[in-house]
């Protein structure tokens, strides 16, 4: 759901009904991850995607459906091939799809409103939903927030919303959606009822350190990629916003010094284009030795092995060597810096999600690497 939430957040205020279906479990080779959102209102308008165009037309359905009966129902989808008009996943995996009206009397309504509020605001909340569980329970939310603070209701015991919003708090904190197991009693003991948590937080950051064009057209697929971009130099006739349109933020600063005062997490990815001995040095030397997705830098093989021989010569370990991606990008032939950005763009894709970086075609594994990581939504 939050992951269209600034369509959804536009309904909410226009107060249109709308019932909105939602991945809330994958199985094999899935086109979509858990969070991944549909949603129709009572005009029949649609928004979102489900499963990249497979189930679409009996997802959307369903959600007439739940408009006119009021009712939350959980499908699964999964294979089939047997018939071409048949319902089904042709890539072979398996999803679950939670379908929930909101309305004004709804009893989801008003926390899905606060929610898609906060989402849209770039606030990070998380969205506890009743996935499994008793009839009267099916589809209930509760809001969370980083403090723990919550609004809204699953029913039941009075100690299932504080246990419920514990549970969604953790994985708020991680950045993941996914689902828990408790009791209908509201101990954390697996039992009784299956909670879905769909956690909104701020996107990733991408860092591009060195005010180049090669940095432009990475900036770019950056965006395009979710991050949030930021670009580094310490030279202020090139850190320009004239040269930089689309970047969120320009920094005119030392690298290393910017990095040891802004915020990062084990999200963040670096991406080191100055190939400047004065400015790699002291950055990539903190940079190891920080907890962050990614960490690459351009340069010619040359340029990579003097880099090696300096970080060693300023006590950069053998461990921390191993986490420089240098030079930086995936072997695709590259030469302008639109392919170049492409290029570190894949590599850090593969990184994120476990790939081997050669052609589908040749490699012989799964499409869609599961590396047992939940997925996170990026705010609004």
């Amino acid at each position: 759901m939050l992951d269209i939430a600034e369509e959804l957040h536009r309904w909410a205020e226009e107060g249109r009904a709308f019932a909105v279906a939602t991945v809330v479990a994958v199985g094999g080779s899935a086109p979509r991850g858990p969070g991944a959102s549909l949603a129709v209102d009572s005009e029949g308008t649609v928004i979102g995607s489900v499963s990249g165009g497979c189930v679409e037309g009996a997802v959307y359905d369903l959600c007439v459906q739940a408009l006119e009966d009021g009712e939350t129902v959980l499908e699964r989808f999964g294979y089939s091939d047997e018939d071409a008009f048949a319902v089904g996943l042709t890539c072979g995996g398996v999803i679950d799809v939670l379908i929930t009206p909101v309305g004004v009397d709804t009893p989801a309504g008003p926390v899905f409103r606060s929610a898609l509020s906060a989402a849209v605001r770039s606030e990070p909340v998380a969205v506890a939903r009743v996935l499994q569980g008793p009839a009267d329970l099916l589809g209930r939310a509760l809001l969370v927030r980083p403090d723990g603070t919550y609004e809204g209701g699953l029913g039941g015991h009075p100690r299932l919303d504080r246990t419920a919003a514990a549970e969604a708090r953790s994985l708020l904190e991680a950045g993941r959606t996914g689902t828990v197991a408790v009791s209908e009693d509201g101990s954390h003991c697996p039992g009784g009822l299956t909670l879905f948590v769909e956690a909104n937080v701020p996107p990733p950051r991408m860092v591009v350190f060195g005010a180049i064009d090669f940095a432009a057209a990475l900036v770019r697929v950056g965006r395009f990629l979710g991050y949030h971009v930021t670009v580094c130099d310490a030279r202020p006739v090139f850190a320009t916003r004239a040269r930089f349109p689309e970047a969120d933020d320009i920094v005119v600063d030392w690298p290393h010094r910017y990095l040891e005062r802004t915020a990062t997490d084990a999200r963040t990815v670096l991406c080191v284009l100055t190939h400047d001995a004065k400015f790699d040095i002291p950055l990539l030397t903190a940079a190891l030795r920080m907890p962050l997705a990614f960490v690459g830098a351009m340069g010619s093989r040359r340029t990579h092995e003097e880099r090696v021989r300096r970080l060693r010569e300023v006590g950069v370990s053998e461990r921390e060597l191993s986490r420089l991606r240098s030079p930086i990008g995936l072997d695709l032939g590259a030469r302008t810096p639109e392919e170049t950005a492409v290029s570190i763009a894949a590599e850090i894709v593969a990184a994120r999600r476990g790939g081997t970086g050669v052609p589908l075609t040749d490699s012989g594994t799964p499409i869609h690497h599961d590396r047992g990581e939940e997925t996170v939504v990026a705010a609004a």
